[in-house]
């Protein structure tokens, strides 16, 4: 029987604190995860677990050390605030049976969440997030005597790899400069830190704690990353790099400020791995990423595999078959040779290492991009309207048919349904420019929140707000 207040999404559970992301839920969901440990995996190996910045990540994290120490499982805790990416490595490093993040990422300040993370250092896979899930309702083993709890610093050996798998020499005889951002989030200091280190010149903005994330959510996209592009512009910096509330994804700006989407990211770091690296494996991105990878993998000869929405499902790849790399629409991106996780730090330095080996900023560097590639926009806008509402948009869409229907006066034609309901539509404006991006747009009705968020892409910025716009209209019909 499923639990009414605790549903494991994309990547986790998540709650809004103290309505139902409370310490007896959160002690419910650890105790699932023991459970699922003593029943499937090694509870000799022990569980890390982690927290971020906001309130009260400390307490649920010892909370969950104490329930999972009460079945017998060792528990080794972060003694400060931790990057998710960081953990994940400590998962992997130390042997662990797995991981527990304090964390709700990106979202808004009063929500919190649970990650699991699986011994191999990544999202849980679908079947382990499933078993979880199973445990909810049931109690947890309990031992005659708690297993210890040892808090341990997840960061050097973390700090080390990534250090390693960037030039950092290369970026410090650049002359470049950056903003760098770190929403209040988990990130802190760490990249100024490391850019301070080997004399890289840069400025830091909201590296400080601040659970109350004043004025934004912590997400590195539009609008909460404006702060960002008006430092690059007025320190006059060669891009600005930002991470998320738990460092696991990327945001950037241009040096004039613009705002550098995660596909375009994406974009820049795959054609820079492809080109100069030759990495050998296939490329991964979620169903509502940007159709310019496709167009780098053709060039380059390699292999695109479209999947589900969550970086779960790049995890789930990299464990089965050699991959490059994979990423999602929200900037998470990640390295098979690094780690089966996205990690917005790691990239933040590989995006500083391809800006240094190009000799070019961002910008230039995006423009290069849109010349080659086409030109691609993307939009997307986050509805949180009711449950029936988000439903009853969804079960409309699923039956508008091919031919006899249209989106923004656009004909559709055709329809995909592997994560919400995408349409591929007959924009006239594609037939003006050369080598014109493919028109789409998708709906997606969250699983876990009443919210719906609608993506598209097309060939202009204009074409992009007039989908949206009509996207926004469609989803409201009553």
């Amino acid at each position: 029987m499923p639990h009414p207040q605790i549903k494991f999404g994309t990547d986790g559970w998540r709650g809004v604190i103290a309505d139902d992301y409370t310490f007896a839920n959160v002690r419910t969901a650890a105790a699932a995860v023991a459970a699922y440990i003593h029943a499937q995996e090694d509870p000799a190996k022990g569980l890390c677990i982690g927290y971020d910045t906001r309130f009260g990540s400390k307490a649920f994290a010892r909370a969950c050390a104490e329930v999972v120490a009460a079945t017998g499982i060792r528990v080794a805790m972060a003694n400060d605030i931790t990057p998710t990416p960081a953990l994940s490595f400590g998962v992997r490093g130390r042997g662990a049976a797995g991981g527990i993040m304090i964390t709700s990422s990106h979202n808004p300040a009063e929500w919190n969440g649970v990650k699991y993370k699986a011994w191999y250092g990544g999202s849980g896979k679908p079947s382990i997030i499933a078993a979880i899930e199973s445990y909810l309702e049931k109690p947890a083993p309990q031992a005659a005597l708690a297993a210890a709890i040892e808090e341990v610093d997840f960061l050097p050996p973390y700090l080390k790899a990534i250090e390693s798998f960037a030039d950092l020499d290369l970026i410090a005889k650049s002359g470049m400069k950056f903003a760098i951002d770190s929403m209040y989030g988990a990130g802190l200091t760490i990249l100024s830190d490391i850019f301070t280190r080997i004399g890289v010149d840069h400025v830091q903005i909201r590296g400080n704690v601040d659970p109350l994330f004043p004025g934004i959510n912590p997400e590195p996209i539009e609008p909460h990353i404006r702060a960002l592009g008006e430092a690059a512009v007025a320190y006059k910096c060669d891009a600005g790099l930002c991470t998320d509330g738990d460092a696991d994804r990327i945001g950037a700006t241009d040096e004039h400020g613009n705002f550098v989407d995660p596909h375009k990211i994406f974009s820049v770091l795959l054609s820079w791995v492809l080109r100069r690296k030759g990495w050998p494996g296939a490329v991964t991105r979620a169903f509502n990423t940007t159709k310019m990878l496709d167009r780098i993998c053709k060039k380059y000869g390699r292999e695109l595999i479209e999947h589900g929405i969550g970086f779960k499902y790049v995890c789930d790849l990299m464990l089965e078959r050699e991959i490059v790399m994979g990423g999602e629409e929200s900037g998470g991106i990640g390295f098979q040779r690094h780690l089966p996780e996205r990690d917005g730090l790691l990239n933040a330095l590989l995006l500083a290492n391809v800006m240094a080996e190009e000799k070019k900023t961002l910008g230039q560097l995006v423009a290069d991009l849109q010349a080659e590639y086409g030109e691609h926009q993307y939009g997307r806008i986050d509805l949180h309207i009711p449950d029936y509402l988000k439903n009853a948009a969804i079960a409309r869409a699923h039956v508008l048919q091919v031919g006899d229907a249209s989106i923004a006066g656009m004909p559709i034609l055709r329809q995909e349904t592997l994560d919400g309901v995408k349409f591929y539509l007959d924009n006239p404006e594609a037939k003006t420019k050369p080598n014109a991006a493919e028109t789409w747009i998708l709906f997606r009705a969250s699983g876990t929140e009443p919210l719906m968020r609608i993506y598209t892409e097309s060939t202009s910025k204009e074409a992009v707000a007039t989908l949206l716009k009509s996207g926004r209209a469609f989803a409201m019909e009553s």
